[in-house]
């Protein structure tokens, strides 16, 4: 997710329990040109693992070329990101735009697998849309046969962009035509939610993403769940606030400041849902720039609990 699964993003879902991270999608145009950004995106830290460089492109030979970049700098697998629905994104044929086509899909994915020697793994969606049969599971089967390691499944279209309810029967039927891992994603919002989604479709893991922005207590939530049937409780509202403070640390810390203390403004007012006036401090956090008043307004907000 862009300018979410950076790799400060990526150590805090770490430490709570996420076992598998995917980097922010790289565009592979800015990659070939030595882009800082783009730099930025592929570098991964000892312990950032195990994680996945994700790329995307509308170019496949671009694509391939790029794979080879990006898989110089040691990620677990590389991922390709065909299920981006933006417009600015699937309009110029990359993301989801490449379901507009999926024989020159499994061309290129069957590209990028001849071109590096690890795994790569494709995310995508069920179909472009509106159509009255998907693609998606004849063309889970030809991705399998160009060599794709692994699915993640996206249960919406591409036109339906985040409307409407992910249909998980999808990655179910996926999933029956092919011998790869498929991994199921759309409204994984809950323990209970992931507990559901591998029971509905078999698959071998779900990924969350949106979810995460707002509350990374998902990944413990669920590992206890999935693997000790516990529901945990909510995190205190101690929790809460400190894992405001200490994404305000790191991202300042990674990217100065003020884009350090902006770029942590999208999850704040996730981490801080249920606390007596939230509202309030939200919009105190987003109108300071400076990591010092941010952190001063966090403590302001501990010191008025505790009286």
């Amino acid at each position: 997710m862009e300018d979410v699964s950076d790799a400060v993003f990526r150590k805090l879902c770490r430490e709570l329990d996420a076992e598998l991270c995917v980097t922010e999608f790289v565009n592979v145009e800015g990659l070939l040109r030595g882009c800082k950004n783009a730099r930025r995106k592929l570098t991964l830290a000892p312990d950032d693992q195990p994680t996945a460089i994700q790329i995307y492109g509308s170019d496949p030979d671009r694509l391939a070329e790029a794979a080879e970049v990006a898989a110089a700098a040691g990620p677990a697998f590389l991922d390709i990101n065909c299920g981006c629905w933006v417009p600015k994104i699937a309009g110029r044929g990359a993301g989801a735009g490449w379901l507009r086509n999926p024989t020159a899909m499994v061309e290129m994915a069957a590209m990028v697998v001849r071109r590096v020697s690890m795994p790569v793994t494709v995310k995508t969606r069920i179909g472009w849309g509106p159509e009255s049969e998907m693609p998606i599971v004849e063309l889970a089967k030809r991705l399998e046969g160009a060599g794709v390691s692994a699915l993640t499944i996206h249960c919406r279209t591409a036109q339906m962009g985040h409307s409407g309810a992910a249909d998980w029967s999808w990655a179910a039927r996926a999933k029956s035509v092919v011998s790869i891992p498929v991994i199921v994603n759309g409204d994984i919002k809950s323990a209970e939610d992931a507990a559901r989604a591998l029971a509905e479709t078999g698959c071998e893991g779900v990924m969350v993403g949106r979810r995460a922005i707002e509350h990374p207590w998902i990944f413990r939530e669920a590992k206890a769940l999935l693997e000790e049937g516990r529901t945990l409780e909510p995190p205190t509202p101690e929790e809460r606030i400190a894992l405001c403070k200490k994404h305000l640390v790191m991202n300042t810390e990674a990217r100065g400041e003020p884009q350090g203390v902006r770029v942590t403004r999208r999850h704040l007012a996730g981490y801080l849902h249920g606390l007596p006036g939230a509202a309030a401090l939200r919009r105190a956090l987003n109108a300071c720039d400076s990591l010092e008043g941010c952190l001063a307004i966090l403590d302001e907000a501990q010191a008025r609990r505790a009286a």
